[in-house]
């Protein structure tokens, strides 16, 4: 019997997420004769299919939180994970557990081997095609009522797309992953195009003028039917509906299926009344095909929403300052977190722990939010190959004119911020920022009270 440790290795090996050629990962007509071989699990339950480049995991996590709070039983599909593989896969939002990730890993496994013997499969399922299929067993073998899916990257060729979705949401699009989706935003939306279907509602707020045309000519191209969150974003709604932002989160009203409701979110920063527009709108839209759905159900979820490392504030304590955990991964991520520091922490002493892959747009994000901090701290993510060197990010910081210190591990480079807020007085915070990966680094040391000590 595969144990989970096993599991969790025979993974890692089947190689990276971001393979050296897209061609390796890309492939839909592989993921179909794998999900055909487990007896498509993919088609044993209603899915709701999110892509975009910013946003997505907030949204789903949103999403998912209303469906469960109006009494469905939910699945929720993220990536990529913060700490453990398993927080990908959720029903209910709880992460499966050990013993279940290892048993339906053996199985797509055991499937895989038998397709790659035959022929029929030219080599093992990538990391994150397993994981999907996984997850789509995992759904399946469970009955959920509904399945919330996160696209890993792009849309159209994204292992995920072999759903036919019940609804689809796009949320902001921006310039990432350019070596995998295109080098314009024109391009990169085309390939988020990719999950819309003929009839399927597909929900969308106005986005950079370049997606904006390719999106809505793909929806008449293929009769999808367009569904915009813009009556749902709270910033543009009536006077009344006036946000009230605080470090714990937004409240506001808001019309919602015809009645007016509180809605209270605990995720920080004006971005996130996008993703929350989008989720909302989406259960509206999903309310007739899930009679549970109501606007109470709808708020109650909004405020029951947990999703880690998103401007996460960590309170002081006696012997730590004031930690900010986001996820800020490339320019529009380092901008939204840019607007949420000088919203809620404007006035106050900074310090930036940063890393970063290096296949991202690091400059940019540098040039914003660097020159910001009272001080930088760069370090290296360990154990990954798309990590960026400490020694590059030394050298663009010496090209932007901003001192830095550089330390060697994500450990070292925690106990040296957390010092150097400390010196900086009592009003001081460490913000944590660069990667998702950093962030998954982080939060177990956040425990440890010897770094945090």
């Amino acid at each position: 019997m595969t144990s989970y440790s096993s599991a969790v290795e025979q993974l890692l090996a089947l190689g990276h997420e971001l393979p050296q050629t897209p061609i390796r990962k890309f492939d839909l007509a592989h993921m179909r004769v794998l999900c055909r071989a487990l007896r498509e699990p993919q088609c044993g339950f209603p899915a709701v299919l999110i892509a975009g480049t910013n946003g997505k995991g907030s949204t789903a996590s949103t999403l998912a939180s209303i469906f469960q709070a109006s009494g469905l039983c939910t699945g929720l599909y993220t990536s990529p994970h913060l700490v453990r593989v398993n927080e990908r896969i959720r029903v209910n939002l709880a992460p499966i557990a050990d013993e279940a990730f290892a048993a339906v890993f053996a199985r797509v496994l055991q499937t895989a081997s038998h397709l790659v013997a035959s022929g029929e499969l030219p080599h093992l399922p990538s990391f994150f095609e397993m994981v999907t299929a996984m997850a789509f067993v995992h759904f399946a073998e469970e009955k959920v009522d509904a399945a919330v899916l996160e696209v890993g990257m792009g849309g159209r060729l994204d292992a995920t797309n072999i759903v036919d979705p019940v609804l689809s949401i796009i949320t902001d699009i921006d310039l990432d992953h350019q070596k995998y989706l295109g080098n314009t935003i024109a391009e990169i939306a085309g390939e988020k195009a990719g999950i819309l279907r003929a009839g399927v509602p597909a929900v969308t707020l106005p986005q950079l003028p370049e997606a904006n045309r390719v999106l809505g000519e793909r929806m008449i191209e293929l009769g999808a039917r367009a569904v915009s969150a813009v009556r749902n974003v709270a910033s543009l709604a009536p006077e009344q509906s006036l946000v009230q932002s605080s470090s714990s989160g937004t409240r506001f009203r808001l019309s919602v299926l015809g009645r007016e409701v509180e809605i209270v979110s605990p995720l920080v920063g004006r971005h996130q009344l996008r993703n929350l527009a989008l989720a909302i709108t989406a259960a509206e839209e999903l309310a007739e095909k899930f009679p549970l759905i109501t606007a109470e159900t709808i708020a109650r979820g909004v405020r029951e929403t947990r999703w880690p490392a998103r401007f996460q504030r960590l309170a002081a304590t006696p012997t730590r300052p004031e930690i900010v955990l986001d996820v800020a991964h490339n320019p529009a991520g380092a901008w939204a977190l840019h607007a949420a520091l000088s919203e809620q922490m404007a006035e106050r002493p900074l310090v930036l722990l940063f890393a970063a892959m290096a296949d991202k747009a690091i400059e940019p994000m540098a040039k914003l939010l660097w020159p910001r901090m009272s001080r930088v701290v760069l370090t290296h993510v360990g154990n990954n190959p798309r990590a960026s060197s400490v020694e590059s990010l030394a050298a663009l910081a010496a090209a932007i004119g901003v001192e830095a210190v550089c330390t060697t591990t994500v450990e070292d480079g925690l106990r040296t911020a957390l010092s150097a807020a400390r010196e900086l007085g009592p009003t001081a915070a460490v913000v944590i920022a660069g990667s998702i990966y950093l962030a998954g680094e982080v939060l177990p040391l956040l425990e440890g009270s010897e770094v945090c000590g």
